[in-house]
């Protein structure tokens, strides 16, 4: 039985047929974003030096992390401020579906 956020998507997608694949990107960069945190956390650092090293507040951090759909470039800033990176690679879905 489907429920309400079934139909959202199911209608959402018979306007746009690439909305899956959007809202799965967006589930990757949560992903992302919480492995991020993780590792910030297993550093010891703190938001307020993570923001420091951003050259934000501590309450944008705070937001950040709390974010469902961060955008990358503030992704890739929260990395560096961590003391990663993060890669992306470019995927032909047409490849990748006949594989």
């Amino acid at each position: 039985m489907k429920d309400f956020l079934d139909e959202v998507v199911d209608e959402s997608t018979a306007r746009n047929p690439e909305f899956p694949e959007l809202i799965a990107a967006a589930e990757r960069r949560r992903a992302l974003l919480r492995e991020l945190v993780e590792l910030r956390r297993h550093k010891g650092l703190s938001q307020t030096m993570v923001a420091a090293r951003m050259r934000t507040s501590q309450s944008a951090v705070a937001r950040l992390e709390g974010q469902d759909d961060a955008k990358e470039s503030m992704i890739d800033r929260y990395a560096a401020a961590v003391g990663a990176r993060v890669e992306r690679q470019v995927v032909d879905l047409r490849h990748e579906a006949a594989a």
